[in-house]
């Protein structure tokens, strides 16, 4: 799963459907889909109970009905919660997925998926081998396999002890100190970057590691043409009306 030969489609929908629906939600993914976009990229954590679903914050407040902490609650509770109103009345009711629904949603569509793992804080290398071995059971055989990303250097490590098959990519907000040695070391496939962080060196260097180069979170148009030259494999957006993923070469 090396950039010379990325099977992943160029564009992916952040978080499902960008800005135009809630959040890591089945409607996002619906959303995404409705605009041409055969690849989604959401969060994934961990409930009280060990289930893994959608969910980007530690607590519940911004993007649910819910208070406090997602990891205090079972899943039974959280499914109940309204994710969707938060955006718009038109959104009521939509709940909270788990990890089972948006897999067996993608595979329905043959569409693919890049799964980035959240762990509520202190709880990194747990979520990480959870949420792998989900995704090693749920995945059909001879399908193209979910992308694992994380921020936390743990969570990789506990996805790789879980379901070491499965492609792993490492998340970077800034340039630390020992990241491509982190990635390599992880045995990492790619890179998912702050796209202000990437250009022809860096590009260049993860290249010569033999690492795909994906980019985040791509808005605007200046910035998909200046990482397009250069020849970065994946540009996550939350703008699924203004780039069409029909026109990938």
């Amino acid at each position: 799963m090396t950039s010379s030969r990325w099977p992943c489609p160029r564009w992916i929908a952040h978080r499902g459907g960008g800005t135009l629906a809630p959040e890591n939600t089945l409607a996002a993914f619906r959303v995404g889909a409705a605009h041409g976009y055969r690849a989604y990229e959401c969060d994934v954590k961990l409930s009280r109970d060990g289930l893994p679903f959608l969910l980007h914050d530690a607590t519940l407040e911004r993007t649910t009905s819910g208070q406090g902490r997602a990891a205090d609650q079972d899943w039974a509770a959280l499914s109940r919660l309204d994710a969707g109103r938060w955006m718009a009345p038109a959104w009521a009711g939509e709940p909270p997925p788990s990890l089972d629904a948006i897999v067996a949603h993608c595979l329905a569509l043959g569409h693919r998926l890049n799964v980035e793992i959240k762990p509520t804080p202190g709880d990194e290398v747990r979520t990480g081998e959870v949420v792998a071995a989900a995704l090693e059971r749920l995945w059909r055989p001879g399908e193209v396999p979910p992308l694992l990303s994380s921020f936390q250097t743990q969570a990789l490590e506990g996805a790789r002890a879980a379901a070491p098959a499965l492609p792993r990519a490492l998340l970077i907000d800034t340039a630390w100190d020992g990241w491509l040695d982190a990635a390599r070391g992880l045995g990492c496939v790619a890179v998912v970057a702050n796209h202000r962080l990437l250009d022809a060196p860096r590009v260049a260097a993860l290249r010569e590691a033999g690492l795909g180069v994906l980019a985040y979170t791509v808005n605007e148009t200046d910035d998909a043409q200046r990482l397009l030259a250069l020849g970065v494999d994946g540009l996550i957006t939350d703008r699924i009306d203004r780039f069409a993923p029909a026109l990938d070469a």
